[in-house]
């Protein structure tokens, strides 16, 4: 890249419902354009995993319910606060589950800014991209 500039990916614009996975993944990560968003998933995610694990190692129901509700909330108060939309797992719930243990592992392993700059983020990983409806 010329002087560290950003390229922007242009990314096609969705319309209608999404009906197969493989179209879901890139609008996903459109949908992730903020890293403080990611950041909250992320968070969300961690907590989710270590009470499962508590869970099953307890066997306490509690730390089930504990680990659906911080997943989520802290998925959605990055989406309501950070991205201003609308998270999708309201219309693809199982999609969305998938997603972000998938954006999750992506993250941990180094290969996240890859697949955000073929989905038509930023390539430098920068703050924004242009926001896609379904």
């Amino acid at each position: 890249m010329d002087g560290g500039a950003a390229r922007l990916v242009k990314a096609p614009k969705m319309t209608g419902k999404i009906t197969a996975y493989q179209d879901f993944w890139p609008y996903y990560l459109r949908e992730h354009s903020r890293r403080a968003c990611r950041a909250q998933h992320y968070v969300g995610t961690t907590l989710a995993i270590v009470l499962l694990a508590i869970h099953i190692a307890d066997g306490n129901p509690l730390y089930f319910v504990a680990a659906i509700i911080s997943g989520y909330a802290f998925a959605w108060t990055g989406h309501f606060f950070v991205e201003h939309n609308r998270p999708a797992t309201f219309t693809y719930p199982l999609w969305s589950l998938y997603s972000d243990f998938r954006m999750y592992a992506f993250a941990i392993t180094g290969r996240l800014a890859a697949e955000l700059a073929r989905a038509g983020q930023l390539e430098s990983g920068a703050e924004t991209a242009p926001r896609q409806s379904v």
